[in-house]
């Protein structure tokens, strides 16, 4: 039987190679659904939240307080918290239904098509 020796580099470059097949080498920042610069996400993104929108919720991922518990607690230390609901008095789409067409007409803005519904 003969043993194969492979040098330093050759080593490396296999499993820098491996790492990226496993790890991905993607910018997370942009969901992976979208096709260009500026196209909505798809609505089956449900639970993603690298992307602007958040599809579970119906708000920018960067307002939702529903997915991100450091934000809920800067709405409820500001005043802004629907307690029945347990989210945002400014989100509360319970409460309030004509706050989600607000927030829809940021994504349509934003992306030009209605958003997802949200699912909660």
């Amino acid at each position: 039987m003969r043993v194969v020796s492979l040098s330093s580099g050759v080593l490396l470059s296999i499993v820098v190679l491996f790492v990226l097949v496993l790890g991905g080498c993607a910018d997370r920042s942009t969901p992976e659904n979208a096709t260009s610069a500026g196209e909505a996400p798809a609505a089956d993104v449900a639970d993603d939240h690298s992307g602007w929108w958040c599809s579970t919720h119906g708000v920018p991922e960067e307002l939702c307080a529903q997915c991100n518990s450091l934000l809920a607690a800067e709405y409820q230390q500001k005043g802004d918290w629907c307690e029945q609901h347990n989210r945002p008095e400014s989100q509360c789409f319970i409460c309030q239904p004509e706050l989600e067409g607000k927030f829809a007409a940021q994504y349509e803005a934003k992306f030009g098509k209605k958003p997802p519904k949200p699912t909660e």
